[in-house]
């Protein structure tokens, strides 16, 4: 995998740049929409290359271990021969979704056992087996195991982990370089930086990472209940210790504004449930703010979603939708998870659009306001 910088901000630490993978180019800043299990829920894969205009999509080592599991996916070629998607893929590592499993999981310094969510089962999960794991899987990007601990973790809590994520860190680097991959095309194997919201693990942890050499680094343990301030500060800490020639990855977030103030800060890659999972739920993302589609405000507004949008936005109505919520209709769901990842998308190839302009900051300020307003 390659990252070529192509423009950076004057007044700012964005750019914009182009990653190379085997799978094709992805161009930055980029949103990733979420395919935990292998799809992104409730669209189909010729709306995301059509309308969202998607160019990477997610996949988890959590969920596809345990359903469908490694043999089919073995026996299918990997995520991309299993479900059809002939773009890049990345891997969450399974980590953050493991320690989401509070009461049901065990943590060690060999590894973690834990339960399934689905059965009750045990499994155990270590650097080592991870490792092979997204071998098997053969996503483009795979991430290194980690703990990702509570948001409000003291100190010497903090601390302690993120020691462990260090050492887990050069074993799942030992087990990818002992290892090949399996399906003909290279893989990537990104680091993510923990650390809280303490400055100085957030400085030691990039730095450990930033002498790995990888292909590219990840953020993570951030908007997990911090002040949106304190999530901007710790960016900021990292970004200015990670290799500024290697793509930055920062991991579940978040809001239109979130991005945007990333972007600012360096960050090129973004992933987060939100526009799919507030989709779902009538909650829709504009330049002009927020729309709750159930709101009997729109019941009579016969304009287009958004006339700027995606062909699904200019030629679905807001009284339609609105209805089509009430009726709890499975296509309202669909259409909402279409819009918001459309519009994502749109943010940030607007962001990179204005880097390449020069005028960022000044777009940035013009529309940031806007985006957290409700309709």
């Amino acid at each position: 995998m390659t990252f070529d910088v192509q423009y950076s901000d004057s007044s700012s630490n964005a750019r914009a740049g182009v990653i190379t993978t085997d799978h094709g180019q992805i161009l930055t800043p980029i949103f990733m929409p979420v395919g935990t299990a292998g799809t992104v829920k409730g669209v189909h894969f010729s709306e995301l290359i059509e309308q969202v205009k998607a160019q990477i999509i997610l996949g988890n080592t959590y969920h596809l271990y345990l359903r469908p599991g490694l043999d089919i996916l073995q026996k299918a070629g990997g995520l991309h021969g299993f479900n059809g998607w002939q773009y890049p893929i990345l891997t969450d590592s399974g980590g953050f979704q493991v320690f989401s499993l509070t009461g049901i999981r065990k943590l060690t310094e060999e590894g973690c056992v834990f339960q399934s969510h689905i059965d009750g089962s045990k499994h155990f999960f270590t650097p080592e087996n991870v490792m092979d794991t997204e071998r098997i899987i053969g996503a483009d990007i795979m991430m290194a195991f980690d703990e990702c601990p509570p948001g409000k973790s003291d100190y010497h809590y903090a601390k302690k982990s993120l020691q462990l994520t260090q050492r887990w860190l050069d074993r799942c680097l030992k087990r990818f370089q002992e290892t090949q991959p399996l399906y003909g095309h290279q893989q990537s194997l990104f680091p993510i930086v923990q650390g809280c919201t303490y400055k100085d693990l957030r400085q030691e942890a990039a730095k450990f990472i930033a002498d790995k050499g990888a292909d590219g680094n990840a953020i993570g343990g951030l908007a997990v209940g911090e002040p949106t301030e304190v999530m901007y500060e710790m960016i900021e800490v990292v970004n200015d210790i990670l290799p500024k020639d290697k793509p930055r990855y920062l991991m579940g977030v978040g809001t239109p504004q979130n991005i945007l103030e990333a972007i600012e800060r360096g960050v090129d890659m973004f992933d987060c449930v939100m526009p799919t999972r507030n989709g779902r739920n009538a909650l829709l993302f504009t330049y002009e703010g927020t729309m709750n589609m159930r709101n009997k405000k729109w019941e009579e507004d016969f304009l287009p979603l958004d006339a700027n949008g995606c062909d699904i936005d200019k030629c679905t109505s807001k009284a339609y939708l609105h209805h089509l919520f009430k009726a709890k209709e499975l296509l309202a769901m669909q259409i909402g998870s279409i819009h918001n990842l459309a519009f994502y998308l749109r943010l940030v190839t607007d962001a990179r659009q204005h880097i390449q302009q020069g005028d960022f900051i000044n777009w940035k300020k013009s529309v940031i306001e806007r985006l957290g307003q409700r309709l």
